[in-house]
């Protein structure tokens, strides 16, 4: 890969396993749009980012070098060798094969752990437009402005200090129905108690798993999802209804306890769990399997 830094952007050329698409509607983030131009934009760390593609070429538009080894390296987990990932995952497996070989640009991108926790409570029982939605409303109401990029106004993520001492009512209002209780707990018990996220990222996944599931309204399924997206623990296997789907008329030919299918996913996939997640869900999700 080639880095080349001019004009406000970053540009990779000759990049592998790179597919905005891919990456940003596979189901693991909320804060990315797509543009008319077919670019990407989103916020992420506090800084707003454009991601367009160019045949090999991956342009990173409104950044600079020092933002883009100190933030969009880790972000994008650009230093993963997902070609051995997706060959490792598909050795004597034909399923996961088919899977890799169509989302084969996925990256599992590396996200703040408190918009993540937010989001994935706000997920549960949910849509992606309707979660993307209320994750901007939240943003735009409760957040820091950040600035403009093409006309548009862009914000960060509120804090857990800003949500502390907000009404049920409040954030209602954007979008997130009873799920505004679990909001509210989650942010004052992360004041109260003094937690730090960043520290829970050096639990091991055990622990990290219970420590996530003591916040309101963070059950399994949602507790994996931010072990993989957010706390570095890519061994998770979150279960949702189209993992289930695909697991059942691939794997199981019946219905099958989300327990026992993630069960199974550890003991097969091992430390690729999460990888081999994504690719499952992107998967079976675009293609309709087992619907």
């Amino acid at each position: 890969m080639e880095i080349i830094h001019k004009d406000n952007k970053v540009i990779l050329k000759n990049i592998r396993d790179f597919e905005p698409k891919h990456i940003f509607e596979c189901g693991q983030c909320f804060r990315w749009d797509l543009e008319d131009d077919g670019s990407y934009i989103g916020v992420a760390y506090g800084k707003i980012l454009n991601v367009r593609k160019e045949e090999d070429t991956i342009v990173f538009n409104n950044t600079n070098i020092e933002d883009f080894n100190n933030i969009w390296t880790s972000y994008f987990d650009l230093n993963n060798n997902y070609g051995k990932i997706k060959e490792d995952l598909s050795k004597d497996d034909e399923v996961m094969k088919d899977a890799t070989n169509f989302g084969y640009g996925i990256r599992i991108l590396k996200q703040e752990p408190w918009e993540t926790l937010i989001s994935f409570i706000i997920s549960a029982n949910n849509a992606i437009p309707r979660i993307k939605k209320s994750v901007r409303l939240l943003s735009e109401n409760f957040g820091e402005y950040l600035g403009q990029y093409d006309g548009k106004d862009y914000y960060s993520f509120p804090t857990p200090e800003a949500i502390y001492n907000l009404s049920e009512e409040q954030l209602a209002a954007c979008g997130v129905g009873y799920r505004s209780k679990y909001i509210l707990n989650t942010a004052r018990a992360v004041i109260d108690e003094n937690i730090s996220l960043e520290q829970l990222k050096e639990l091991n996944s055990e622990d990290c798993f219970e420590a996530m599931r003591r916040f309101s309204g963070v059950g399994p399924k949602v507790a994996n999802c931010i072990l993989v997206f957010a706390m570095g623990k890519v061994e998770a296997v979150p279960v949702d209804v189209w993992v289930k789907r695909v697991m059942e008329y691939f794997y199981f030919h019946k219905d099958t306890p989300n327990k026992k299918i993630e069960e199974f996913a550890r003991d097969k996939f091992g430390k690729y769990g999460g990888y081999a997640q994504q690719y499952l869900f992107y998967y079976a999700r675009e293609l309709g399997i087992g619907k």
